[in-house]
């Protein structure tokens, strides 16, 4: 008997991964059948943990970005649209690819189609891709007869998450340009500019103010200790990743970030926008609720509202309300608890969720522009007084020095 690694879609819909033993391939694709598995792989499982770790990651750099994998739905919507069948969609996607790597992810899919494969199944294999969001939307249009709308709505749906993303990013961009350039003129002034005025301090034999004293301390920590400084903080940003990837600390900077201030309202507003367009589009194309909750929680990319949908995943399958355990955790805001209570008291669940999520994507977009009119004078502002501080403290000193020198 070998042992084997397996990654199937199981019957509620999640993509699973395992270890089986088997005489061969075949015997363990069969077995995972009989469970009511959709087997997307099987292959024995040699190797150390380490050999399939950096095969993963070099799997994942091979993948299609976000915004290709909407590019390709979106022309595969295209094709189904104008009435070509799925063979002959993918072929156009091979031979149209804009780019070697989309040009191999199309074969691959083409390849497993005409093995008999579903769509579904054939981007299963594919993980380094596509994603749950997806595969799980693709076979609901499977399961229904409506292929080619589904990828079309899927297309739509990662465009509008690509197109919120680009806007937040896109405003984001001059502030924080605005505070490094403030930063960088501070610790040039401490670093290169104070310095050179120390010695004729020193000669005058006066005590300094206190100001300007705590200055030259700055300025003299500043220069012994900078590089350290630098690489303390290069090194945190390279460790950061690794740190966010565990579950403790990942929900504790998530549960901080939805606190703060002004960033933490925005942060609501689009969690919010993206839990209801998610949990719409499923839900409106025929995935069941607890299949949906699950494919959300793993796009919304904040620990504390994937805890959260997890709490109202368990409530739903008890019977209970879904907007209960919602409410309780106070991450979302009551505008969009009221429209979901709404559409589980009406059967509307679907339409009221893409209603909850045009309002918050819209409410995204003026809190974007409202933190963007905040943030830029205020760093205006905050960097004009430390450079004024800077200035008035060096001046006084001096005016000082002039005192002795007339009296």
């Amino acid at each position: 008997m070998a042992s084997f690694r397996y990654t199937v879609i199981d019957p509620s819909g999640k993509l699973r991964r395992g270890k089986m033993e088997g005489a061969d391939e075949a015997e363990v694709i069969a077995r995972l059948r009989r469970q009511g598995n959709t087997p997307v792989r099987a292959e024995p499982a040699s190797g150390s943990r380490l050999a399939t770790l950096l095969s993963t990651r070099l799997a994942a750099r091979r993948g299609l970005p976000a915004q290709a994998v909407a590019d390709l739905l979106l022309e595969l919507a295209t094709m189904l649209g104008a009435g070509q069948d799925l063979d002959q969609a993918l072929r156009y996607l091979q031979t149209a690819a804009s780019t070697p790597r989309a040009a191999r992810v199309a074969t691959g899919l083409r390849d497993a189609v005409r093995d008999g494969s579903p769509l579904s199944v054939a981007m299963a294999q594919q993980p380094e891709s596509f994603r749950r969001l997806h595969i799980g939307l693709v076979r609901a249009g499977e399961a229904g007869g409506t292929l080619g709308p589904t990828v079309a709505q899927l297309a739509d749906l990662l465009q509008r998450q690509r197109s919120l993303a680009a806007s937040i990013n896109s405003a984001l961009i001059y502030p924080c340009l605005l505070l490094a350039s403030a930063a960088g003129s501070v610790a040039l002034l401490l670093t290169q500019v104070l310095p050179q005025f120390v010695p004729l301090f020193e000669q005058s034999g006066k005590a300094l103010p206190a100001s300007t004293q705590l200055l030259i301390d700055l300025s003299d920590a500043a220069s012994r200790h900078g590089p350290w400084l630098l690489v303390l903080a290069l090194a945190g940003l390279v460790a950061m990743p690794a740190l966010l990837r565990r579950p403790g600390p990942r929900l504790l900077i998530d549960r901080a970030l939805l606190r703060l201030p002004v960033i933490g309202g925005l942060v609501q507003e689009v969690l919010a926008a993206r839990f209801s367009r998610v949990l719409g589009t499923l839900l409106g194309n025929g995935v069941p609720l607890i299949a949906a909750l699950g494919v959300v929680r793993e796009v919304l990319g904040n620990a504390a509202a994937a805890a959260a949908v997890d709490s109202a995943a368990t409530a739903a399958r008890g019977g209970g309300s879904l907007t209960q355990p919602l409410q309780e955790a106070g991450i979302f805001p009551p505008r969009t608890i009221h429209l979901l209570r709404l559409g589980e008291e009406t059967a509307q669940l679907a339409p009221m969720a893409l209603r909850a999520a045009a309002i918050h994507e819209e409410r995204t977009q003026l809190a974007t522009q409202r933190l963007l009119a905040l943030l830029v004078p205020g760093i205006t502002i905050l960097m004009g007084l430390v450079v004024a501080g800077i200035v008035v403290a060096m001046l006084t000193a001096m005016l000082g020095m002039n005192d002795l020198a007339e009296g």
